[in-house]
């Protein structure tokens, strides 16, 4: 099968979405498939030789609370056009199906059969952006989507208030081999102090200064405790520390960016992983990695967090925005180190039903019976179209 993998954002970039295609490219290209990334680009890198095809430069949008990378260039028809009539795809997997403009533009000019991934769960800048426009042009192309799928079922129910129809619920995945509990943890904190560990970037929604504030309560009842902020966001990390600072607070470490590499490490040396966001999360990858290297879980009780971690389970869920009841969750956690190594074990257990290859194999299952449910109505049409009068 000749596949074509559709990114809206920057590929030079690692995120959610880049990251997910980059599995698919990789697991499709195992099982012997062709398989073609297009995307834009903004730096001169090598991502997957040619079986990588640039399209726009992409600019920085703000959206749902956060900074996307996507091309905004009205120029993509000639281009698009050129790579379909060249390639001949058997499937355009389209991700964000309807964010601007590279997304949008590869469903109107298409001539083959589309799926569309939904990644978000609220907010996303392809329906409120330039609203009355794009009310019409989703109408438009959704009309172009032979398949639908959503990676949980918050996005789920996000999508289909705005596309209608029937969607196959098929989660992120995460690399199992890479994300292990026999990794080995960071030196300089393995001091036999406690670790709380947050991974994500510094933007308001994922709830940092909520955990600031629970781990003033934390450090009281567990002294020999520490925070660990591991993220990019310079401007947001600097209110952070001034907030650490005016506070008092100790043991409070911001490390900035971490390399994919680095990041098992660091949920190795945890003892407790903390993600507390207040919305908008569609799912939570970070909540698979931190399960996969079996370090127990503290999160809130929001909808794409909820489908991954079950209350009592791998870890505990508190309500967004409830410093009080992180703290308390986060104490449970630090003082019961039995309950950690149960919760840790059942989150490990749970990772491995998320592997890329499981995944990866659900969405060629999905592929194969949309190309067929597609042949079947066009040879009913032509059937229909040659019926006499």
């Amino acid at each position: 099968m000749k596949i074509a993998l559709v990114s809206p954002y920057d590929f030079a970039y690692p995120g959610g979405v880049v990251n997910h295609i980059s599995a698919l490219e990789r697991c499709f290209t195992a099982m012997g498939h062709t398989v073609k990334v297009i995307a834009p680009i903004s730096k001169a890198v090598s991502v997957f030789g040619d079986r990588f095809i640039p399209m726009g430069s992409p600019r920085s949008v703000p959206s749902s609370g956060s900074v996307c990378r996507v091309t905004i260039s009205l120029k993509l028809a000639k281009p698009l056009k050129e790579v379909f009539a060249r390639e001949h795809f058997d499937i355009v997997h389209v991700h964000e199906p309807f964010m601007p403009m590279l997304c949008t533009a590869v469903l109107r000019f298409s001539p083959y059969t589309n799926v569309g991934t939904f990644h978000a769960c609220a907010g996303n800048l392809g329906y409120y952006f330039g609203w009355p426009v794009t009310a019409f042009m989703i109408r438009q192309r959704a009309r172009k989507l032979h398949g639908h799928i959503a990676v949980s079922e918050a996005a789920r129910s996000f999508a289909a208030q705005n596309v209608p129809g029937k969607y196959a619920i098929i989660p992120n995945g995460i690399d199992t081999e890479h994300f292990t509990p026999d990794v080995m943890p960071l030196e300089q904190y393995a001091d036999g102090k406690l670790n709380i560990l947050f991974v994500g970037r510094l933007e308001g929604r994922k709830g940092v200064p909520y955990l600031l504030k629970a781990y003033q309560q934390v450090k009281k009842e567990v002294p020999q405790s520490r925070l660990i902020i591991v993220g990019p966001g310079k401007r947001m990390r600097q209110v952070y520390e001034r907030q650490v600072s005016w506070s008092g607070l100790k043991d409070v470490v911001f490390v900035g960016f971490s390399s994919y590499e680095d990041l098992p490490r660091y949920y190795k040396t945890a003892d407790v992983f903390c993600a507390p966001a207040t919305g908008r999360e569609s799912f939570g990858i970070v909540l698979l990695e931190s399960m996969a290297v079996s370090c127990p879980i503290v999160a809130t009780n929001i909808a794409g967090y909820a489908n991954v971690v079950k209350h009592g389970a791998e870890g505990l869920l508190v309500p967004p925005r409830d410093d009080e009841s992180l703290a308390r969750a986060l104490v449970c956690l630090l003082t019961d180190s039995g309950l950690r190594r149960q919760m840790g074990a059942q989150g490990r257990l749970k990772a491995r039903g998320y592997c890329w290859e499981n995944v990866s194999q659900r969405v060629m299952d999905y592929y194969t019976s949309v190309i067929d449910k597609t042949a079947y109505r066009e040879a009913a049409v032509e059937v229909g179209a040659g019926a006499p009068g």
